[in-house]
């Protein structure tokens, strides 16, 4: 019997959903749990898609891979953002490692593989994909097979941050049942050693619906149409893993394994709002609107550090020699800093309450730090607050996302579940430590009987 690995990645599946509130309604979950063992896992700092699945891929942390977002700095000018793709990714993944040892792989939707690079395999890339008329494919007439086998295939919703909930919930429904339709082909089809794919419908979902689910929700509607829609999601997620299941023999080592975690979004901190109320920011006049932030608002000689928007926060400071007009020296560059670090940390909500923001400096969590780094990393309020970038709130609280709707936050905790032959299992009830998300890739590596590389974190489960 030739030695198999299947991924199934379920993007933000939370281990309080799938563990406990949703465990009865996914019994081939369940059973899976019960033939292997399964756990929390611990993702990245921060905890986000881009680059939380490449590091993941690759057993490296996102300062090896330089890269920290979905968008990140290309130099030290102040308007310079290029969008993370495949060739930012300079270190091999697990398919480029089993391709040198004569293994071949299908990767479906797994994020930061486009455009699609030749390799040993199958590839189907992910939703930063354009459009289907891109280099969405590896090799390129699997889009023909594509169209013949899941024609409403689909690479994304296009906007999920949308108050048109019953179309999104349609679309969420449709998008993955083509997604495991396509997925279950390329099973059976195609001669692979090594398989993963990851379902963003989960994503999406948590970001649209969890108001509806979660009680302590700030926004929470008891005896909404939408109350089950989250609960009926995770039903489908398991249906399909079923199937997939089934086109699979006894012994193919089969991990589920999400990027992160989700929890309820309390709010945003309007970082740039929050900087310029301590002296850190000015801007050249104050906007009369809510505006989005642009580099040609500020005086940046008057300026010490600005921020930028997201689940999490950035902070970059402006650095005499190293941005155009930068006003920090050198020398200040540390003190600053730290007390940024001090004095965010200390951030209070309305009613007074210290919300418990954490504070990252890139090279304390990184082993190194390639590109351009930002100069420290915010999870406000644990990740219950996210950041806002844009300014014009004249206040540093606001209860609505400047980019849509938007329900939830990352939380930094995904799930693992593994089950292989040589894994004993712990049954169901049992629940295993909590690994590292730099654990899979040796974890894949083993299963093969695969030098692991010393470069990779992380160690085999």
């Amino acid at each position: 019997m030739k030695k198999r690995v299947l991924i199934i990645g379920w993007d933000c599946a939370a281990p309080e959903l799938v563990f406990d509130a949703f465990k009865d309604d996914m019994p081939n979950t369940q059973r899976l749990m019960a033939q292997g063992t399964y756990g929390k896992l611990e993702s990245t700092i921060p905890p986000i898609t881009v680059p939380a699945w490449m590091c993941m891929m690759t057993g490296r942390d996102p300062g090896e891979l330089g890269i920290y977002g979905f968008r990140n700095r290309k130099d030290y000018s102040y308007d310079a953002l290029t969008i993370a793709n495949a060739h930012a990714v300079k270190v091999p993944t697990l398919w480029d490692l089993l391709g040198q040892e004569e293994k071949k792989s299908v990767v479906l939707g797994v994020p930061l593989t486009y455009p699609a690079k030749p390799f040993p395999g199958w590839m189907v890339t992910s939703f930063l994909t354009p459009d289907r008329n891109s280099q969405w494919t590896f090799p390129r007439r699997l889009s023909r097979e594509i169209t013949q086998v899941a024609s409403d295939y689909m690479i994304d919703i296009p906007n999920f941050r949308t108050d048109r909930r019953t179309e999104l919930e349609q679309q969420l429904l449709k998008m993955t049942i083509e997604r495991f339709k396509l997925a279950r082909y390329l099973l059976e089809t195609k001669d692979w050693d090594f398989f993963t794919m990851v379902e963003m419908g989960s994503d999406r979902l948590h970001h649209a619906f969890w108001r509806f689910w979660d009680k302590t929700h700030r926004k929470y509607e008891p005896n909404s149409p939408f109350s089950e829609t989250m609960r009926n999601y995770y039903r489908l997620l398991d249906t399909e893993l079923g199937k997939m299941l089934a086109s699979v023999d006894k012994d193919t080592t089969v991990i589920i394994v999400s990027d992160h975690g989700a929890k309820r979004m309390d709010g945003g901190i309007c970082v740039n709002e929050w900087l310029q109320k301590h002296g850190y920011l000015t801007l050249k006049t104050e906007p009369q609107a809510v505006t989005r932030w642009a580099p040609d608002r500020v005086d940046w000689k008057k300026t010490r550090a600005w921020g930028e928007g997201g689940y999490y926060g950035r902070i970059f400071i402006n650095v005499e020699g190293r941005e155009p007009d930068g006003s920090v020296k050198a020398a200040d560059y540390e003190p600053i800093r730290d007390e940024l670090k001090a004095q965010l940390e200390a951030i209070v909500d309305e009613d007074g309450n210290n919300i418990n923001t954490q504070v990252f400096k890139p090279e304390a969590v990184y082993r190194e730090c390639r590109n351009i780094a930002p100069d420290l990393i915010v999870y406000f309020g644990n990740l219950y607050w996210r950041s806002v970038g844009s300014v014009g709130y004249n206040s540093i609280y606001t209860y609505e996302n400047d980019t849509g709707p938007d329900d939830c936050n990352h939380a930094e905790m995904g799930i693992y579940i593994l089950k292989s032959v040589s894994q004993p299992p712990v049954g169901a009830t049992s629940r295993a430590e909590e690994k590292s998300i730099y654990d899979i890739a040796p974890t894949v590596l083993k299963e093969f009987g695969i030098d692991i590389p010393e470069a990779m974190q992380g160690k085999p489960m």
